[in-house]
């Protein structure tokens, strides 16, 4: 991330101005920051961002005794509640699990969505806005599913912990997805540092991995997390194909194409793991969490539509789809050559 963290309202302002004030525990008092009245706006998910960051990899300068203050949980919770209520609104009607489950196989006729458009008629300028988006999740990919571990037991618990295992490179670090997509974004001209891009990324992009992290932060909602997990690993290896091919095309080169080629075959194995393994052997155990499940499908289409819809309406419309457009050429000095970041070159991959 470069420069300092910057607030986008007085929601994400409050955070700011409580965690970066000093240690926790100093007596201060937080003013009511409301209103919460736009549970999808910038202000509201840059806030929620910024609280489930102290959950993971901190944030700079910030006392790490944030994590569990009082205080700021009582804040993050009067951000959790609008977001999740406008989730459940947005996902109605929630289809019995088998149905969503069924609608998840099929990928309808003539799909518009960016990995198709991006195949078709995206250009290289795109083609990075689109790493960028994605990065909030890919550089730190499945640590936001590792909660889930110790909230599910037996044959389900094991069989994600293998697909987990694959995520981190199975064994092999260099093999690790988040490193794998570090090395594309470097191949396209793009700063891999974790949260690098954080000011760029909107709220449409932030409510994804936000919802991500909500769902396993909370074991009451460990079957929408499952749910959710479901939904990306199940659907992912027809777009990771297109989106390969698409980068391919656009100059993406070994480094540049790796990621989503590892992730056509990966997934499409995890896909029957996570039906079979996860999914039947959880709802055998607990029956009760079948609707969760389902509704937690239904969360991820929610907030995968609306990202969708953000970036095509943009590049559609000839802007980008960040909230400054990327330089044309990084103004980075000392960028990493691809070649340079740990691991094998694709081409021995």
């Amino acid at each position: 991330m470069s420069g300092p963290l910057r607030p986008r309202g007085p929601l994400s302002a409050a955070v700011l101005g409580l965690v970066t004030a000093g240690p926790p525990g100093a007596g201060r008092l937080l003013a009511p920051p409301g209103p919460f009245d736009d549970p999808w706006g910038e202000d509201h998910q840059l806030a929620l961002f910024l609280c489930y960051e102290l959950h993971d990899r901190g944030l700079p300068g910030v006392h790490p005794g944030w994590e569990w203050e009082p205080e700021l949980l009582m804040l993050r919770r009067a951000l959790e509640r609008p977001f999740l209520a406008a989730v459940r609104a947005a996902a109605e009607p929630v289809p019995p699990l088998p149905e969503a489950l069924e609608r998840l196989l099929l990928e309808p006729a003539g799909g518009t969505g960016p990995s198709h458009h991006l195949l078709a008629a995206g250009d290289r300028t795109q083609a990075r806005e689109y790493l960028v988006h994605r990065s909030l999740y890919h550089l730190k990919e499945a640590d936001p599913q590792l909660w889930l571990l110790p909230r599910i037991h037996g044959p389900a618990q094991a069989v994600l912990m293998a697909i987990t295992f694959d995520e981190y490179g199975a064994g092999r670090p260099e093999r690790a997805h988040a490193l794998l997509f570090a090395r594309m974004m470097a191949a396209f001209g793009l700063d891999p540092a974790y949260r690098h891009y954080l000011d760029l990324v909107p709220a449409s992009s932030l409510a994804v991995v936000n919802l991500m992290t909500l769902f396993g932060l909370h074991r009451a909602l460990r079957g929408a997390a499952v749910g959710q997990f479901a939904a990306i690993e199940i659907t992912s290896s027809p777009g990771a194909a297109r989106l390969a091919a698409a980068l391919d095309r656009l100059g993406g080169g070994p480094d540049g194409t790796l990621f989503y080629r590892e992730h056509v075959e990966a997934d499409a194995v995890h896909e029957q793991l996570v039906r079979r393994g996860v999914i039947a052997e959880l709802v055998s155990a607990e029956p009760e969490t079948a609707q969760d499940v389902a509704f937690g499908i239904a969360a991820a289409e929610v907030v995968d539509g609306r990202f969708a819809e953000h970036l095509l309406g943009c590049w559609r419309s000839g802007r980008s789809s960040l909230r400054s457009p990327l330089p044309d050429l990084p103004d980075l000095p000392d960028l990493p050559d691809p070649a340079t970041l740990p691991g094998p070159a694709a081409a021995r991959g």
